[in-house]
């Protein structure tokens, strides 16, 4: 009973309720720990959030520790979009001119809108559709923008597992000795090969799948925290050695310079408005928000630190993943007279020639799809914790069961995107192949107005309102949240948000 009442004392004093005027009662060791929780329940109007307090203590699993979330939710945030886009975009728009106003729009609403995220996955301590439930108006719907947050990430999967398995199937490649002696066309001939076999597809499709809802079927610390904490402490480790290797190449930092250094005249070139845009665009789409793929880490965290605190180390170890990827391809492209051309062209054609043309070039190779693979895979697995917690709490399943079962569907999910690229190449949709449209109803739809929805339930009095979603998100030590954002939060957010939505739509 004595550890009851100390675990008690350690709620309250963590608690919404410390910093209020409830008096507290003392333990009576007649009591049972629960009754001790009913006895202070009836001193609180709002009944719910004694049962959330209660539930954030007994009925769900958490994080071994703040490094575990910390690097999970940032493997989560960390893509393929980092490296293949954020720096030639930077290049693109003057540089250090686009960073800035890019660290800018962070600050301004990719910060906040994940601070929502994470509030409503603490609070409710439940995954995307009874997260909502748990804190919505009485009567209200908000918890139908969950199963959407659930088919958004099933919809992700469903391209995204196949990209990933394009960096493995290279690592293994670059290791093997297959792009020994190639040159010109015939490098880019590997990637077009790959794309042109569906068993070889479906193969490196299905290892990555399957690899991640094996690391989910374990519990959250022996599984996706261990895993994930590994894997993202190597991933740092490879950016780095890979920078400074690039860094060394001759003329490479004119690759820096490029890169980094304002330019006003290419950002003139480029239209200030365009920078803006981009910047905007970039912060916006880099954390992937708006399907609940960060609510469910919210879900697990203790409360000893404010969200704001935690949001901006997630932002910034994204960033710094981003800035350091144009650390090795700027650089490198420049060393070698290359121009560092967008999207999946960068990787698989342009980098596969820079790399055999350096000395050790099959070790660098293979060091940078390893790098990716741990990319893509860390985003994987976080996406699959997703699909697990909402399967565990809407249907009472087990971790094995729902990895079993989720891993069916997204395999299967999956196989039209593979098709895509071979066998259905033809077929399109409004105008797109399979990979690309299922990319544009994540990217430009489900994201933006995900977030849009999160943000009008956090801080309008139809949702869970300003106030409660402020105490969570100032609960613990760290940065608070200034209670006078409230209208730029209400107003000038939304507004952004629906700019971005718009200009996703416009052809």
């Amino acid at each position: 009973m004595t550890a009851h009442f100390e675990y008690f004392d350690e709620w309250f004093s963590k608690s919404a309720f410390s910093n209020t005027n409830l008096k507290r009662e003392q333990p009576n060791p007649a009591l049972t720990f629960l009754q001790h929780f009913d006895m202070i329940g009836k001193h609180i109007e709002k009944r719910v959030i004694l049962q959330r307090e209660r539930e954030f203590f007994m009925d769900r699993e958490r994080f071994q520790s703040r490094l575990g979330f910390l690097l999970v939710s940032a493997g989560c945030a960390v893509g393929i979009g980092n490296v293949w886009k954020f720096p030639y975009v930077t290049g693109q728009n003057g540089g250090g001119v686009f960073v800035l106003f890019y660290l800018l729009f962070l600050v301004a609403m990719g910060v906040p809108v994940l601070t929502m995220e994470l509030a409503v996955g603490r609070a409710s301590r439940k995954s995307a559709v009874l997260g909502y439930k748990a804190l919505e108006p009485a009567g209200s719907k908000w918890h139908l923008h969950g199963w959407f947050c659930v088919a958004g990430c099933c919809l992700l999967m469903m391209y995204y597992t196949t990209v990933s398995g394009w960096m493995l199937g290279y690592f293994f490649k670059f290791a093997g000795g297959v792009f020994v002696g190639l040159e010109g066309a015939a490098v880019n001939g590997v990637f077009d090969a790959m794309r042109a076999s569906p068993v070889e597809m479906i193969v490196w499709m299905a290892i990555t799948v399957l690899g991640g809802f094996l690391v989910c079927s374990f519990k959250l610390q022996s599984g996706l925290e261990r895993i994930t904490k590994w894997m993202m402490l190597g991933l740092l480790g490879l950016i780095a050695v890979l920078a400074v290797h690039s860094l060394t190449l001759p003329g490479g930092l004119e690759g820096v310079k490029f890169y980094l250094l304002p330019d006003f005249g290419r950002a003139m070139d480029a239209g200030i408005g365009g920078v803006i845009t981009a910047a905007m665009n970039q912060a916006f789409f880099t954390l992937s928000l708006g399907i609940a793929a960060m609510e469910v880490f919210g879900s697990y965290m203790k409360r000893d630190h404010t969200l704001t605190s935690e949001a901006v180390r997630i932002c910034s170890l994204d960033t710094f993943v981003a800035l350091m990827a144009g650390l090795i391809i700027f650089p490198a492209c420049f060393s070698f007279g290359v121009e560092p051309d967008a999207g999946p062209s960068l990787i698989f054609y342009t980098l596969p020639k820079v790399f055999l043309g350096m000395a050790g070039g099959r070790l660098w190779g293979a060091l940078f799809f390893l790098f990716m693979t741990f990319a893509s895979f860390s985003t994987v697995i976080a996406v699959f914790e997703n699909l697990q917690a909402n399967a565990i709490d809407n249907f009472s399943w087990s971790r094995k069961k729902a990895a079993v079962i989720n891993c069916v569907f997204i395999l299967l999910a999956s196989l039209p995107c593979v098709l895509g690229n071979n066998l259905w190449s033809g077929v399109r949709i409004l105008g797109r192949d399979v990979l690309d449209f299922e990319d544009f109803l994540v990217s430009n739809l489900l994201l933006p107005i995900g977030s849009l929805v999160y943000l009008l339930f956090c801080v309008t009095k139809w949702g869970w309102g300003w106030d409660k979603y402020l105490a969570e998100a100032n609960a613990g030590e760290g940065i608070k949240m200034p209670r006078w954002l409230k209208p730029v939060f209400q107003f000038v957010l939304p507004i952004l948000v629906l700019v971005i939505l718009i200009q996703g739509l416009l052809p």
